[in-house]
This record gives structure tokens, C-alpha cells and sequence, in this order.
């Protein structure tokens, strides 16, 4: 059983990454309060983060990515993206993988999580 962070700020994400978890034995917990996130990811004490791409407030992805790169270098960081365009960005490969966001992911999203777990099991 891990702990997954879903930060994002539409709902929508945070649904579908729900949904794609349910059945798991994972704690999910979801957050829009990135500012406390990027000041301090360990107070939530996650095993590995989904990231949607797609922020808002003027939080810039990448800043947050980076701020829990930094923070915590080995914690896994999934992207989560709407459209294919956006797998070409060079900035991606500082994450440790990606979705695309549709209502098919679920099985995807397991799988991918299941992996990331794997090549980093809880702490």
C-alpha cells in the first residue's frame, strides 16, 4: 500500500485519477493547495505524486516539479497531460513518467504507478 498525492486543481483530474485507483489499496489524498506543496512535500508524506501539466493560480508545472525534485530527489512524479503535443517538452524527462489524461487511463495509470512503486518501494 503506498501513499499517492494528486496535485491539481480541477476536479476532473482528481476524478479520474480516483477512479483509476479504485480497488487499489493506495491512500490517495488531493491537494490544490500547491503553494503547500512546493513549500514543503514532506508534511504529506507521499510514496509517489501525480502532477497534472495543467495548473492554475500561476503555478508554472515545472517550478513545482522541480521545487519536489529538490525537496525529495528520489520521490517518484507522474505527469499528467491532455494532449500528445505536450510528451515532446524536453522538461518531461525531469519527471519519472506521464499519462494522458482520458477516461481510459485508469488501467494505464495503475500500471504505471505499480511500476514506479516497484523501482522504488516505500520508504
Amino acid at each position: 500500500m503506498a501513499n499517492i498525492l494528486i496535485i491539481d486543481d480541477q476536479e476532473w483530474t482528481k476524478d479520474l485519477c480516483r477512479e483509476g485507483l479504485t480497488g487499489e489499496s493506495h491512500r490517495v489524498q488531493a491537494t490544490d493547495d500547491i503553494e503547500s506543496v512546493c513549500k514543503n512535500i514532506l508534511s504529506f508524506k507521499p510514496n509517489i505524486v501525480l502532477l497534472n501539466l495543467y495548473l492554475k493560480h500561476g503555478f508554472i508545472v515545472w517550478d513545482v516539479l522541480r521545487n519536489i525534485k529538490i525537496q525529495e530527489p528520489n520521490l517518484p512524479v507522474l505527469i499528467i497531460a491532455p494532449y500528445h503535443n505536450y510528451l515532446f517538452n524536453h522538461r518531461l524527462s525531469q519527471a519519472d513518467g506521464y499519462l494522458l489524461k482520458s477516461h481510459s487511463a485508469g488501467d494505464e495509470l495503475k500500471q504505471k504507478i505499480s511500476a514506479l512503486l516497484e523501482n522504488n518501494p516505500a520508504k
